[in-house]
């Protein structure tokens, strides 16, 4: 696009003791604000306006790359420099009124009073005298504990004996204690090509190595699995089958009977992380319901009720693995908290978890009609009642260049790197819909994000 204007553009500098670069790329964000630079418009090249500036060509390229660092230009190779759509910049600066956190996978905060009324009366019930909460309890869970895991578990639905649970004190010490237990340093554990980050760094702290099963829109492909149970002889079988973490897949019923078939051919035990399992109104049958002889099911509550609640049940194949992994999990952890998994138990006894539950699945429909109203053009996998959403990038934008611009917009996302297990990373970030951040302010971020991905790419154009 071509300036209405006759003389190149030249910027209005404030007086003041920043740098100049920083004050030539302020005069950019000035100057789009006020209308005076047009969208799409072409930017003198940097040696003209060097010499405009009276200024040296170091100067002007570092501003260049200032302003294409708060997402107000692009380059084109060989074309020059252009004016990003606005979409980011306030007048306070170039990034939104706040950074939005899409990184953190946490379920939506619906402000549901009711939720609000159920959970504070959840802490009340704990009582007055919380003294007998504050000693060392009997380690796995008290009765009462076991017996909300036991009924938490049906709605998957999972029959599971009392003797076959052990309440843990979250998800990630519970993967830590099964992957000491199961796998040695050097051995090999099979997952997702995309995988969980919390395990990857399990294995990285264990000396364990990973190899990841390819995936497709029906999740891991059986046939590999049989290659590379044949190859590697690994000790273990990692998956998170229901709206994978991140690529928001669900393993096919299908492939979950032959998954099971050939677990069942090599004795290959499965860790079942249920993360999501509870969020999708009619999710496939659990691994474990299928192979409750080798599957090791982990549910907890941080994708339900929240993050802070560190609380998790894991359902073990048998009563007499009980007390080898018990001695695993008390080195690292001793106990789970007392007055947590009362708290945890109470929500489950009294539906305040079942009506989490269904606040979370309630917004995140909402919050995916957000993503279909405003990235419908764009390349992306995910599920009606998920909150992460896998978007890939189209042809002129490289991950990590589509990072950092959102990220001078105020927005955060999590690049691909983070979960890929072997070969290069795909081209593909992750998006959470949930956490503290308000519809509005998801609605503003999607469009934004929309904004960017039409515009041309670092990837493509290069920099300065």
């Amino acid at each position: 696009m071509k300036s209405a204007r006759d003389e190149p553009w030249r910027p209005i500098l404030k007086d003041g003791d920043k740098p100049i670069y920083i004050r030539i790329a302020d005069a950019i964000t000035d100057d789009i604000l006020a209308g005076r630079l047009a969208v799409g418009e072409r930017l003198p090249p940097l040696r003209d306006l060097a010499g405009l500036l009276s200024l040296n060509y170091a100067t002007i390229s570092k501003a260049y790359n200032e302003a294409q660092r708060r997402g107000l230009i692009y380059s084109r190779v060989g074309q020059g420099s252009f004016v990003c759509r606005p979409g980011g910049i306030s007048r306070r600066g170039a990034s939104a009124d706040r950074a939005v956190d899409m990184t953190m996978n946490l379920p939506p905060e619906s402000g549901n009073p009711l939720l609000r009324e159920r959970m504070e009366a959840g802490l009340r019930a704990l009582g007055p005298d919380l003294q007998p909460l504050m000693r060392y309890q009997e380690f796995g869970g008290c009765a009462e504990d076991r017996a909300a895991a036991v009924a938490w578990l049906q709605r998957r639905p999972l029959k599971v004996e009392e003797d076959r649970i052990l309440v843990c004190p979250g998800v990630q010490s519970a993967l830590l204690a099964l992957l000491g237990s199961l796998a040695r340093p050097g051995d090999v554990v099979l997952c997702e090509a995309l995988t969980y980050p919390g395990l990857r760094a399990i294995a990285g702290q264990l000396g364990i190595r990973l190899v990841g099963l390819p995936l497709d829109s029906e999740g891991i492909d059986p046939d590999a699995l049989v290659r590379l149970c044949a190859e590697h002889h690994p000790k273990v079988l990692y998956c998170n089958p229901v709206l994978l973490n991140p690529a928001a897949v669900t393993l096919s019923e299908e492939r979950r009977h032959r998954v099971v078939q050939i677990a069942r051919r090599y004795n290959l035990p499965i860790i079942e992380d249920d993360a999501y399992g509870l969020l999708p109104t009619h999710p496939p049958p659990a691994l474990a319901a299928l192979a409750p002889e080798l599957t090791y099911y982990l549910c907890g509550f941080s994708k339900s009720l929240g993050a802070g609640l560190r609380i998790a049940y894991l359902a073990l194949p048998s009563a007499r693995l009980k007390s080898r992994l018990a001695v695993t999990l008390r080195a690292t952890t001793v106990m789970a908290s007392p007055i947590t998994a009362a708290l945890a138990s109470c929500w489950v006894q009294d539906g305040t978890a079942d009506l989490a539950v269904s606040l979370t699945r309630k917004e995140s429909r909402l919050r995916q009609a957000l993503v279909n109203e405003n990235l419908s053009g764009a390349d992306y996998q995910t599920h009606p009642e998920a909150f992460h959403v896998w978007l890939r990038m189209p042809g002129a934008w490289s991950r990590v260049a589509f990072a950092a611009r959102m990220r001078a917009q105020g927005i955060n996302v999590v690049v691909s790197d983070a979960f890929a297990v072997n070969g290069k990373p795909p081209e593909a970030v992750r998006l959470c819909l949930g956490g503290p951040i308000s519809r509005q302010e998801l609605a503003h971020a999607l469009h934004l994000i929309a904004d960017t991905l039409d515009q041309p790419g670092a990837a493509s154009a290069g920099f300065f």
